[in-house]
């Protein structure tokens, strides 16, 4: 008969020998150890928790619903957005409010499916909230909506400071920070999507530095970071080299130099909006907006192209479409979705209300955050969270007498053949982190071999004949195991090792596939 930890659905191998080395260790530990082990195990199987973080007004909670496809998260400011918000499937969609004794409260959604912007509580009693969604986009990724960095509430700042591990609160504290119990709620992020806009300030690249997961200490990467520069349509693109005019090729300009100032933190830097995003995806855009826009197109072009001018002149302007309907247009639209949509009806005139959303959805850069959500956090899961859960175990470990014991379990089970995907998430945390320093290039490297998903990428030969990656492979870990037994220093050797192990394995895999 199998055992409770071998029934338990998780999200793959690795998160299961950790469970497995979890639940042996357990009766040999303290009480106190033994109590955070369970915490581990919990958060083992639950989905891959993704904290949605960044500064105040850079749109964090439009990209949620967004991601969620149902506008249920607060947009304006109010006491919910001051809050931590976790998003999590359940099979019937309910809120609760978690206050910072523990003790819960049920909330029901407003009329408009969302999360109501009066809790009926006092603020400073909650912790967080809860909210369960039937969405199936939640069965194996729980989304956490974070206050905003930057905000002049001192209270909400720290919130998302404690879940991306820049605060070490003192538990005796009777600071506004949270509490032990709902710190073990709403810390458990074990991965972000940040949040910029098109200036990355120095508290961008703190709360990156400062992001852990599952409150272990790990440091953001890009194997459990991506970035995302929202609000696109707002770049200029005269004010970006070679954009050749247009908006869009200027926000990929801006989001790859910004890629360079945030690496190696995070996977990627993606240019969306947020605001067609949601409305694209979460039913915003309805049939009378497809009306109001085959209505604006059959102005006389004088008029058309002075609505288009600025956001006052579209509200403000004199002319036959009342100024109720323009303004609820561009609440959803903005003049940038306003203008893709207007070109799609010139091109066709009796294109329907589905075509221009799904028009505008493409034009929103959704599909590039989703796709790498997938190729980033999806995809490696079951690796983020076992990496994560040891970073616990060794915390746990560290705060108690029982060090020795976890330190050695854990060295055990790295030592084995099946977790080298865990030594290498862990070689590619250390060097993007800056623990471990290598030369640019080998840097580079490590981070290729170990952040790419397709075994071309990895290599760094992308389009290449397959013999070319059997003999590159085979020539790189030649390399790597030359210079990790003669030149490397200790820490670089660790490393070293493993990214031998890395190009042998995908020459191995090449060889037999």
């Amino acid at each position: 008969m199998s055992s409770p930890v071998e029934q338990q659905n998780w999200p793959g191998p690795l998160s299961a020998a950790v469970a497995r080395m979890c639940t042996g260790l357990r009766p040999e530990v303290s009480q106190r150890t033994a109590e955070g082990f369970d915490e581990v195990l919990r958060r083992l199987a639950a989905p891959l928790q993704v904290a949605v973080a960044g500064r105040i007004k850079s749109g964090k909670s439009t990209l949620v619903n967004a991601l969620i496809g149902r506008r249920v998260a607060p947009t304006d400011v109010g006491e919910c957005t001051r809050l931590v918000t976790r998003f999590q499937y359940g099979t019937v969609d309910r809120v609760e409010v978690v206050f910072h004794d523990g003790e819960k409260q049920a909330l029901p959604f407003d009329a408009d499916g969302g999360i109501p912007a009066d809790l009926g509580v006092e603020p400073e009693r909650v912790s967080h909230l809860e909210a369960y969604l039937t969405n199936a986009v939640l069965r194996d990724l729980t989304v956490i909506d974070t206050p905003g960095l930057g905000s002049l509430d001192a209270a909400s700042v720290a919130r998302t400071e404690q879940l991306l591990g820049a605060l070490d609160p003192d538990p005796d504290s009777d600071s506004d920070e949270l509490d032990p119990v709902s710190r073990n709620a709403v810390a458990g992020a074990e991965a972000v999507l940040y949040v910029v806009t098109q200036a990355v300030r120095a508290d961008d690249q703190q709360a990156l530095a400062a992001f852990t997961a599952a409150t272990a200490g790990r440091e953001a990467g890009p194997v459990n970071a991506i970035a995302v520069l929202n609000k696109a349509d707002t770049v200029e693109p005269d004010s970006v080299p070679d954009s050749g005019g247009d908006t869009w090729r200027a926000a990929e300009l801006l989001a790859a130099e910004q890629a360079g100032l945030l690496g190696p933190r995070v996977a990627d830097v993606l240019p969306v909006i947020g605001l067609l995003a949601e409305t694209a995806e979460a039913g915003g855009f309805s049939s009378a907006d497809a009306d109001v826009l085959h209505r604006l197109a059959a102005l006389d072009a004088e008029t058309r192209q002075t609505l288009l001018l600025s956001a006052d002149l579209f509200t403000g302007w004199e002319c036959e479409i009342p100024a109720d309907e323009r303004e609820g247009l561009l609440a959803r639209l903005d003049l940038h979705g306003i203008r893709r949509a207007l070109a799609a009806v010139d091109d066709d005139p009796e294109i329907t209300a589905g075509a221009l959303r799904r028009t505008l959805r493409d034009a929103c850069g959704l599909d590039g955050v989703l796709h790498r959500l997938d190729d980033v956090f999806r995809a490696r899961a079951d690796g983020i969270k076992a990496a994560a859960g040891l970073a616990s175990l060794t915390a746990l470990a560290h705060a108690s007498d029982d060090q020795a014991r976890v330190h050695d379990a854990i060295e055990l089970l790295l030592s084995r053949p099946e977790a080298h995907q865990l030594q290498l998430l862990e070689a590619l945390t250390l060097v993007s982190s800056g623990a471990v320093t290598l030369p640019e290039d080998l840097a580079e490297e490590v981070l290729r071999v170990g952040g790419s998903s397709g075994t071309a990428e990895r290599l760094g030969l992308a389009g290449k004949e397959r013999q070319a990656l059997v003999d590159y492979a085979m020539e790189r870990a030649t390399w790597w195991r030359s210079f990790t037994s003669f030149g490397a220093t200790p820490a670089q050797a660790r490393v070293g090792y493993v990214v031998h192990r890395a190009y042998f394995l995908i020459w191995q895999e090449l060889r037999n596939g």
